[in-house]
């Protein structure tokens, strides 16, 4: 992988771009790739303190559902992984940072967003390093800062450990424990293979979960997404789509799980106790930790000053341009904003398309403002 160049760490403020990019993870990076294809001056803001997005925070153990080559960028694939035929997190990490040097991506880093205000024919983004003016801003700040835990009764009676997904890195400090891991979906199903190794797990679910066929990797669920893609655009009824084949993809260490025979999942709980968890019809089990493996929300806390409209739990969009200020996108934050977008190669497809979008909309309004 090519030479690492240092990101800029502190900027001028009031500077004033064309667009500007929250966020440089794997959606933010894509967008960047196809701006700096475009004229357009742009800079990507970053609160991590290196490259690699949320990929840095990941579990150790982790690994993409798909090899390599089904897993890159725009513009250049992903180099595979010496003895992995499922790159690590480590490795996704390495590529990104690669990708950023490769592409000269001007990502300014750590610089923290706080919000973004309305002011005239800008758009202001106020962060720790000063205000950035912009003709348009794309979020791209993912979900890992916004990790959802349900509330139970007894949650603050509970003496033991409460962790969420985004808390969990290994299954050593577990050892000999009995853990509860809470939620039906790959983190819950990977994490729980992990610490099922080195202690006694109790799995919990809202419903049953389903497994996907062994087959099934991250190709097979790529070309689902597209064919129902593809279908929508036709007219076609919706037949689900990857989430029709299940809900949890069987890695390795997922099979491996199997076959040891911890894959199997009880009823979820309705309150916590001092010790433990327990049901409404009066059983109880103790346990050392508990894990949230319950998933996310969209990290948007900054845009709230826009007062966006919402559907339910998200802003209101069209594609991945919002309705209420058309000069803001939203990329990369899950299939709302584009099919597949939350993937390394979704968030490629995604991000031209919204990059193209935004650049008829700037190039229309310097039209209309030089008329």
């Amino acid at each position: 992988m090519p030479a690492m160049r240092p990101s800029t760490t502190s900027t001028e403020p009031n500077q004033h771009y064309d667009v500007v990019v929250i966020g440089g993870g794997q959606a933010g990076l894509a967008a960047g790739y196809f701006l700096r294809r475009t004229g357009l001056n742009f800079v990507i803001l970053d609160d991590q303190q290196q490259p690699g997005g949320a990929w840095q925070h990941y579990w150790d153990s982790l690994r993409l559902f798909s090899p390599a080559e089904y897993s890159p960028l725009p513009g250049w694939w992903m180099p595979p992984q010496p003895g992995e035929d499922f790159p690590t997190a480590e490795h996704v990490v390495a590529y990104l940072t690669a990708y950023e040097q490769r592409y000269q991506l001007p990502v300014h880093r750590p610089v923290r967003v706080q919000t973004v205000h309305q002011a005239g024919k800008w758009l202001a983004v106020h962060s720790s390093q000063g205000v950035f003016n912009a003709r348009a801003v794309i979020s791209a700040t993912g979900t890992w800062a916004a990790p959802h835990q349900p509330s139970l009764p007894g949650q603050q009676r509970y003496t033991g450990q409460q962790l969420h997904t985004v808390d969990y890195r290994s299954p050593q400090h577990f050892t000999g424990q009995r853990v509860v891991v809470v939620g039906g979906g790959n983190s819950a199903a990977q994490i729980l293979a992990d610490i099922s190794t080195v202690a006694d797990t109790t799995w919990v679910t809202r419903r049953p979960p389903r497994f996907m066929p062994d087959d099934v990797d991250g190709r097979v669920l790529f070309d689902v997404a597209t064919q129902r893609e593809a279908a929508r655009r036709a007219g076609i009824p919706d037949t689900g789509g990857a989430s029709s084949l299940g809900d949890i993809v069987m890695v390795p260490s997922v099979r491996d799980a199997r076959d040891r025979g911890v894959l199997h999942a009880h009823p979820m709980f309705d309150s916590l106790t001092e010790h433990g968890i327990a049901y409404s019809d009066g059983t109880e089990l103790a346990c050392d930790a508990i894990i949230w493996c319950t998933g996310f929300r969209p990290h948007l806390t900054h845009l709230a000053p826009l007062g966006l409209g919402q559907d339910g739990d998200v802003p209101l969009t069209e594609g991945t341009r919002s309705i209420n200020e058309p000069r803001l996108h939203l990329l990369g934050y899950g299939d709302w904003t584009g099919w597949a977008s939350a993937t390394l190669v979704g968030a490629g497809r995604t991000a031209k398309a919204a990059v193209n979008h935004l650049t008829d909309q700037l190039h229309d309004r310097q039209t209309v403002n030089s008329t």
